[in-house]
């Protein structure tokens, strides 16, 4: 029963609440929106009526209609490697067929500096040229393994009380 219980304790500390996910355009470009959205739920009342008639205002043009602008305004745009990679979060990229696992310090003009996670010494400088720019996944927390995790620490917790009571 003990060595049981050793290899239950040992799978969960090798298990990570922690996944690398991808993030697609959609999920960046409707993020982007909802900063926009609560930067400008913090700007005073009169402050909004102003920037929207400002923005009616320049957002006609001669000879465009609605319909035109609406286009205009939906056209999706790729994001940059400097956009996606943005500073102090945790990524897994892929150069030069190898796979890093960094956290980005900073932008040097076109340099990535960033460090091996948990190993602030170890320092990586990449050119944007030389990121795969499709492998680019960043960390996030998953809610369901953290589940399953809590479901399974607590079932091993009652399967070690009912093996001391019996």
């Amino acid at each position: 029963m003990k060595k049981y219980l050793y290899l239950l304790i040992s799978s969960f500390s090798l298990i990570s609440c922690y996944t690398y996910r991808i993030k697609s355009e959609n999920e960046a470009t409707a993020q982007n929106t909802r900063e926009v959205r609560t930067k400008k739920m913090d700007e005073p009342v009169a402050t909004k009526a102003i920037a929207n008639v400002q923005a009616n205002v320049s957002a006609i043009e001669p000879g465009s209609t609605k319909r035109n602008r609406i286009t205009k305004d939906k056209a999706p745009r790729s994001m940059s490697v400097q956009e996606k990679l943005e500073i102090n979060k945790y990524f897994k990229i892929e150069v030069g067929g190898k796979p890093y696992k960094i956290q980005v310090d900073k932008w040097e003009s076109d340099t990535l500096v960033a460090h091996v996670i948990h190993k602030p010494k170890k320092i990586l400088k990449f050119h944007k040229n030389q990121i795969d720019q499709s492998t680019i996944a960043e960390r996030r927390f998953s809610q369901p393994v953290a589940d399953i995790i809590t479901v399974v620490a607590y079932a091993g917790v009652g399967i070690g009380i009912w093996a001391l009571v019996r």
